[in-house]
């Protein structure tokens, strides 16, 4: 005799997914991360740069504020515990009180601000041949002017040229295609 089998509808279904639910999950998540990372990236990129950009200004500032107040040359340089000279300052800067004129940093010359490398990915260059800046007394800096170019992963493309006239008034534009090329080379 065989046994009474019982009524189809009386079968629990399974709770879980399948393999083929799983795969169709991680193939969507796959898609819009590939979309979201390049975004992401491009957003870092902007917040380094506008800190970046935030943290130098913070040091003009300073160095012309310590200039007129203490009625004494402020230098800035390149170099995060001395000045390197050169056009490069992404290693970090440094604005000091040079009191023998030396325009280097020395023994009892008071620190007034320092900033740290930049992050990876992020470049900071200066004019050629303009590898400090000098605050006077009244405010201003001697020599010509100086431009920055402010560079990111994100390419010459968006560049930033930060130029200091010798007043102390610092603006921003795009960076000219050759000094934003220039700047990008090896991000």
């Amino acid at each position: 005799m065989s046994r009474p089998r019982p009524p189809l509808s009386s079968h629990r279904r399974a709770h879980g997914f399948t393999l083929l639910d799983l795969l169709i999950a991680l193939t969507i998540l796959g898609i819009l991360f590939g979309i979201a990372i390049p975004g992401l990236k491009n957003a870092v990129a902007r917040v380094q740069a506008g800190s970046a950009r935030s943290a130098l200004t913070a040091t003009l500032f300073d160095a012309q504020r310590h200039a007129t107040v203490l009625g004494r040359e402020v230098v800035i340089c390149p170099g995060e515990s001395q000045c390197v000279g050169g056009a490069d300052w992404s290693q970090g800067w440094l604005a000091f009180i040079d009191h023998n004129g030396d325009r280097m940093h020395g023994p009892g010359e008071q620190i007034v601000r320092q900033e740290p490398g930049l992050p990876a990915g992020v470049r900071l260059r200066g004019t050629v041949g303009r590898p400090r800046i000098v605050y006077q007394p009244n405010g201003g800096n001697a020599g010509a002017n100086i431009t920055f170019t402010l560079c990111d992963r994100r390419g010459p493309r968006d560049a930033l040229a930060l130029i200091l006239s010798n007043g102390g008034r610092l603006r921003s534009t795009r960076a000219a295609p050759p000094a934003g090329a220039a700047c990008a080379v090896g991000l």
